[in-house]
């Protein structure tokens, strides 16, 4: 039995609104939470937080793309016919441009179906990597000089300087006709596309990320899977229907290997990562369910086993969190047993933040409440605020948790949740209407008509 890899990275949807409480509160609230902040602030280092409007930055041209925090800079993109260009804007100590670069389009851009698909800007070192489709550009992050470009999807590791890139050799002949509709198991190229057998070949390549030199290649060989482990030093995982083998990040050595079993005849058919934890599927035989095994990320020592029941429904997004079952009906489960720790009833998708899980509404990306991640008890209920102001890529369980909500004039009224508080620490107002911001360990930024309007929390 071989993988089958999946796209396992789904877009977050728009917020919707949520009526604010009461005007005649308002107010009192404010004032309080302001003694409050300054009560407190300073009770716990590296926690104490206070609202500054750094400045307006601006104007900007006609912009296409989200806009992006990374590294302590902000980034947007317009276009110039089928051309692009971004710019990068410091926010500290007062917002201002930085550069603007023309940046490659990818092979796989048509006319008419828009520039701006899904982008991811990631900074890694002193490169800002911008990852459109199947291309990534590397940009000297100071200058916007342009260092490499590669046609290939590169995943970041938790640390160091390096990348991950993966390239699958399938034999001639196997791409899957997607106008047939023929089912069955399906298995995707490095740029996405479906064929109908498994690669004859695959590698593995690390990738320095200021020069994009490949410093290290790996050959596992037939279809795997590979995901970066959290946390340092840098590793990757890859799994196969044999092993599991855990590569160092720098160098490519092998940190540790452990065979994997059949389970009712075949081989695993899925791999992936949750947290510490590294997850292998097995696919369900005849009328009896799958198999999924659990196993230290960093040891490769088996944790747990259990029966995995492939149960009819739409998949629930778990980020972080190892989930059965369909999305209503799913449970949350022990990474350390995979035992089920605690039901969700509710349809929410779940996200590891700022050291709890958060649970937000799966129809209208509303945030409901932070709970403990062992027993599910509620840790903060979110209530009252309309929706999570999104930050970079891979930020989750160390990482600060930034609120909106409506207020007077339509202006938004933000609040935090640093890592391992139980409280929101309510931060103040922004002047603007704009339903776009974005935030980061450090700041908040909206973009309205008039430019971006930068924010800092942290002192």
């Amino acid at each position: 039995m071989t993988l089958i890899d999946l796209d396992r990275v789904p877009e977050p949807s728009p917020a919707a609104g949520l009526r604010p409480p009461p005007r005649r509160y308002r107010l009192a609230g404010l004032l309080l939470a302001a003694v409050l902040l300054i009560t407190l602030g300073g009770a716990e280092p590296g926690a104490a937080v206070r609202w500054r409007y750094l400045g307006l930055a601006g104007p900007m041209d006609v912009v296409e793309m989200p806009l992006r925090l990374a590294g302590g800079n902000a980034y947007t993109a317009s276009s110039r016919g089928i051309a692009r260009e971004l710019t990068a804007w410091r926010m500290d100590p007062e917002p201002e441009r930085l550069w603007t670069s023309a940046v490659p389009i990818g092979a796989e851009y048509e006319v008419g179906r828009g520039l701006f698909g899904g982008v991811t800007i990631q900074q890694a070192a002193d490169s800002v990597l911008v990852s459109e489709g199947y291309t990534t550009t590397a940009l000297d992050v100071a200058t916007g000089r342009i260092r490499w470009t590669m046609t290939n999807s590169l995943t970041l590791l938790d640390s160091g300087s390096t990348g991950v890139v993966v390239e699958r050799v399938f034999r001639p002949g196997t791409e899957y006709d997607q106008a047939s509709g023929d089912p069955g198991a399906l298995y995707f190229s490095a740029t996405g596309v479906p064929h109908t057998e498994p690669p004859i070949r695959t590698e593995v390549r690390g990738v320095d990320l200021v020069t994009g030199r490949t410093q290290w290649t790996a050959t596992p060989g037939g279809s795997v899977t590979v995901d970066p482990v959290p946390g340092a030093p840098a590793a990757v995982l890859i799994t196969s229907s044999q092993r599991l083998t855990l590569l160092a990040g720098a160098t490519g050595e092998v940190l540790a290997e452990t065979a994997l079993p059949e389970r009712d005849g075949a081989g695993p058919s899925t791999g992936t990562v949750a947290g510490r934890v590294a997850l292998v599927g097995y696919e369900q035989s005849g009328t009896q369910p799958g198999w999924q095994s659990g196993y230290d990320v960093r040891t490769l020592r088996k944790l747990w086993d259990r029966r995995w029941p492939q149960t009819p429904g739409e998949i629930p997004v778990c980020v972080g969190v190892i989930c059965s079952a369909a999305r209503g009906e799913q449970s949350v489960l022990d990474p350390a047993t995979g035992e089920p720790a605690w039901p969700v009833t509710a349809d929410t998708d779940l996200e590891l933040r700022a050291g709890s899980v958060l649970e937000t509404r799966a129809d209208t990306d509303l945030p409901v409440r932070l709970a403990d991640p062992l027993t599910g008890r509620t840790r903060i209920d979110l209530t009252g605020w309309d929706s999570v102001v999104r930050s970079a890529p891979g930020r989750t369980l160390d990482e600060s948790l930034v609120l909106r909500r409506d207020h007077e004039a339509g202006r938004p009224l933000f609040g935090v949740v640093l890592p391992g508080q139980t409280e929101v620490r309510l931060l103040g107002a922004a002047e603007t209407a704009s339903t776009e911001c974005a935030a980061d360990e450090r700041h908040v930024v909206c973009r309205d008509e008039h430019g971006l309007g930068v924010w800092a929390y942290r002192i």
